[in-house]
Order: C-alpha cells, then structure tokens, then sequence
C-alpha cells in the first residue's frame, strides 16, 4: 500500500502540475524585471570606478555624490563608448525606469483586454530591443531613453503576468504561485548584483537582454487563462484551457460555471477587471486589482456623476492603499535596492560592497519565501507592525552609524579602489543593519503593500482603485529613487537614512490606526465587508 503522503502527491499532482508549468513559464517575465531592477546599483558603481580614475587627475575637486550641492559642476564619468555620465544624470538613469513604469501599468490594463498570453508575448521583443539599445548606447540621452523603455515594459509584465498567475491559479494554491513570481523577481535582482561584481554596465545589459526572449519562448507553450477566453466569448477554448491547467481527471464543471456566471454577470457593464477579480482564481495581488482600469469601476462613476471625495466605498480604501504605500516606497528600500553598491562602498572600510550587495539580495530572496508562509498565517496587520518597527530601528542604527564613521558617498568615490583598512573590523553593523531592514521590508510591507489593493477595494471599483494605487505607487518610487542623491547632498548619507528612518516611525502610525486586517477573508466577502467604515478606520473593531 502506498503511503498517505504518496497518495496525496499523486492525487494533486494532475490537479496542480499544469498550473505550476503556467506558473513558471510566466514567472520568466518577473524574472526579467528583477533582472533590470538590480541592473541600476552595479551599473552605477561601474561608472564610480571609471569616476575615480577620472577623478585622480581632478584631485581638486569638491563635493558630494551630488557635485557638492552644484548640480553645473558634476563630477564625471567616462562611460566605455566616449560619452560621460554625472552623478545627477546617473541618478536620472536609475529612477526614469520606474517614471517609464507609471505610464506603463494603465496601457498594461488596457492591453490586456485582448489577451493576457497575447501582451506578455507582444511586450517581451520591445523589452529585449530596449535592453539591446542599452548595450549600444553612446549617449546619456539615449540612457534615458532606454531606462525609460526598460521600466514602461518591465511594469506591463509584471502586471500582466501577476493577473495571468491569479486567474489561472486554484484558490488554494493562488498564494503561493504569486509568491513564486514574486520570489522569480528576487532572484532577478540577486542574479543582477552577482553578476554585476564581474561585468561592466554594457555586458551586464546584453545579459539582461536575453531574460525577455525566454519568456517569449515559455509563454508561447502556456493557454490564455480561462476567464480571459470565456469573456471574449470563446468557451470551447476557454473550457480547454481550465481542463488543461486542471489536470484531465479533474473535475472542473463547479468552477467552469462559477467563471461562466461571473462573465454573464460582468458583460452588463463591460467591466472586464471585475469578472478578473470575481471568479474563483481572482486576484491576489495588487497588478489583478489593475487588469482593466480603463473600464472597471469608471462606468459607475461616470453615471453616478458623485465626486470622488464623495465616494465613500471608493475613497476609503484610496487613502489606506495610498497611505500604505506611500510609506513603502519612500521608505528608503527602493532607494537602497538601486543605489546599494555605492552606499555599501561609503559604508565599509574593507568589506567587498558587491559581495555585501549579493548578500542582501540572497537574504531579501529567503524572506520573500518566509512571507509566503506567515502572511496567511500570521496576518497582515502584525506583520505590517513588526515590519515598520524593525525597519525603523535598523534604518535610523544604519544612518548612526555612517554619522559616527563620517562615511559619505564622495568619501567613497574619492577612494574607490584604494580602501582604508581602518576600522574594518566594524563593517558587520551596517551590513547586519542593512540585513535587519531587508528581512523587515520583505516578510510585511513589500507584499503586504500589494496584496491589500486586491483585498480592500470594493467589486466594483477594484480596477480603478487599483490603478490609482498602483500609479501613485509608481510615482513614490519615482520620487524615492531620484531625490535620494539630493538627500544626501544635502543631509549626508547618515541624514538620508534618518529621514527614511522618520518615514517608517510614520507609517507605524498609520498602520496602527487605519489599516485593517484582511486574513481569512476571501474577496466576495471583502468586497462587502470592506464597506463598512469600521473595518477600514478601525474606531470600533470587533
């Protein structure tokens, strides 16, 4: 007789399988823009070391990281290929990736209207010819170019990719195939740092061009998810589609009429994020909450002509959505994430900063899985809690630290390469800082901050909620990324990361007062329950 254990792996395994290929096939588009999100530290660190050999002829120089404040004298770098980048335009190339992303999660909505298999493999070539032309570029304004191109299609397959996994996932296993996509994206980012210790900027963009070309390759062997198929009326394929990501000894006639009935009910409005969001596999993360914004939820609003102040199922979760991830981006985490060799180079007296970047990346990939686990578990409400708290205790450790050290950014570039050995025997506290921070942002804020779009918003404004936060979301970790250079520019690097610190303590606060927990509740029932005030300001919880 086989074991129980046997038994239940045979019994799932064609329930489950062909949700788990889709899933991996998909996940290569995370994969990329993880990928392109770790392009920007050793890219930038890249150009510091031509800096610094530019710099030993200019010894006279002055400044910060930002030219000292004076943005029409910038230190310079002789990027391979004759043109030279600024620190002030280096700081432009980082953050113009996610400006390109705000523009490109609301085209991603409406793309997907004509399929999500069919945008995932019509976004991947414009994805790789963006990081073709960064191979090639010879100019900083092309740089803007293809940052700004590079970030525009990496939020349309997040997006996409995101939506295709919670639509064709079984409820039961929705969280940890979107997990699994989120973690693809981590382990982009940590591939990115490795890699970047050994090639310059150009090689290390010609890797990066290849991850789109695979899922071209992978997503065209996956079906088009099934409530996609079955609302642009084609059911015979639709009924395919469920079968093979189902397993053929499934039984799927409850879900097939559970879509079925979904669609019926959202063709009335033409809300194509509401069938999305409504069916048995809906949403599970914040990119499902975006799957149409240009049609869920603006209908009603457009009839009901009430102002959106005056929308209270509408507003409510606006300002909690907003709120949580207002502090999320502007935490420091994406700042840290895009500038982290340079800041780890101001940090150490003799630690590797690549190597201590790789390390974060490893640890920020362990968390993502631990996230996973305890979100269900746990909740979200504690998790948010202990996130703000440990990430404020180890940003504000970090930045007192690099006060009492004197470490700054022009210290670093000044001496890159030629690294005091003193006090190198200290460099374990801010990289065990900069750890403590990471695992904190990872296990609460980072997924918690998406997961709560799908899971406050009402049915019916699930999409255009969805897209205000996401876009607000895109324009915060515009704003981090850019101004962290004026930062410290203006307040040193240990004055940036208090003020991240301050930012944190903030959003403390306002989890504590405003954010609700969701655990345990499926999307139907919040989609009711959410309306009441007491479950989103929470005056009177039961």
């Amino acid at each position: 007789m086989p074991s129980s254990t046997l038994q239940l792996i045979q019994a799932s395994e064609p329930k489950y399988m062909g949700q788990i290929l889709a899933t991996l096939a998909v996940s290569l588009g995370p994969f990329a823009a993880g990928l392109g999100k770790g392009y920007s530290s050793p890219a930038l660190a890249s150009l510091q070391s031509l800096n610094a050999v530019h710099q030993h002829h200019h010894q006279h120089q002055r400044g910060h990281w930002g030219g000292g404040g004076n943005s029409s004298a910038p230190i310079r770098a002789m990027a391979g290929g004759g043109f030279s980048v600024s620190n002030q335009e280096g700081s432009w190339i980082a953050s113009l990736s996610l400006l390109g992303a705000l523009f490109g999660g609301p085209l991603g909505g409406v793309a997907m209207r004509y399929g999500r298999k069919r945008t995932l493999l019509a976004i991947a070539i414009p994805f790789s010819f963006f990081w073709l032309l960064t191979v090639f570029a010879n100019s900083v304004a092309m740089m803007y170019v293809t940052a700004f191109g590079c970030g525009f299609c990496s939020a349309i397959v997040l997006l996409v990719s995101h939506v295709y996994i919670s639509e064709i996932a079984s409820p039961e296993i929705r969280g940890g195939l979107c997990a699994l996509a989120k973690m693809a994206s981590h382990v982009g980012l940590l591939v990115s740092f490795s890699l970047g210790a050994y090639l310059d900027w150009r090689r290390l963009a010609m890797v990066v061009t290849a991850a789109p070309l695979t899922l071209l390759i992978a997503a065209f062997y996956v079906p088009e998810t099934p409530s996609c198929l079955s609302l642009r009326g084609r059911e015979d394929e639709a009924a395919e589609s469920l079968q093979w990501l189902r397993g053929e000894e499934t039984d799927v006639r409850q879900e097939w009429n559970t879509i079925q009935a979904n669609v019926r009910k959202q063709k009335a409005p033409c809300s194509l994020s509401s069938a999305l969001s409504s069916t048995s596999s809906g949403a599970a993360a914040a990119a499902a909450a975006v799957a149409a914004v240009t049609s869920d939820g603006l209908p009603s609003l457009i009839k009901t002509g009430t102002p959106l102040w005056k929308q209270k199922r509408l507003l409510r979760p606006v300002l909690t959505t907003c709120g949580v991830m207002l502090f999320h981006r502007m935490s420091g985490a994406h700042a840290f994430n895009f500038y982290a060799v340079p800041i780890f180079r101001a940090s150490f007296a003799g630690m590797d900063p690549h190597g201590a970047a790789v390390i974060v990346a490893f640890v920020q990939l362990l968390a993502s899985i631990t996230s996973g686990l305890l979100v269900d578990t746990i909740g979200r409400l504690p998790l948010l809690i202990a996130s703000n708290l440990f990430m404020t205790l180890a940003l504000a450790a970090f930045g007192t630290f690099i006060y009492m050290e004197g470490g700054s950014l022009v210290n670093s570039i000044a001496s890159a390469g030629l690294q005091s050995n003193a006090n190198s025997q200290l460099d374990w506290i801010p990289l065990v800082c900069v750890l403590i921070f990471t695992v904190a942002f990872s296990i609460g804020v980072g997924p918690i901050a998406w997961l709560l779009i799908s899971e406050l918003y009402p049915l019916e404004y699930r999409g255009v909620g969805g897209a205000i936060t996401s876009a607000f979301s895109y324009a915060c970790a515009f704003v981090s990324v850019k101004t962290f250079v004026d930062l410290e520019s203006a307040f040193g690097l240990h004055g940036a990361f208090w003020i991240y610190a301050i930012v944190s303590l903030l959003g403390l606060v306002f989890v504590l007062v405003f954010v609700p927990e969701t655990r345990g509740r499926g999307l139907d029932e919040m989609t009711e329950s959410m309306a009441d005030a007491n479950l989103v300001i929470r005056k009177n919880p039961t």
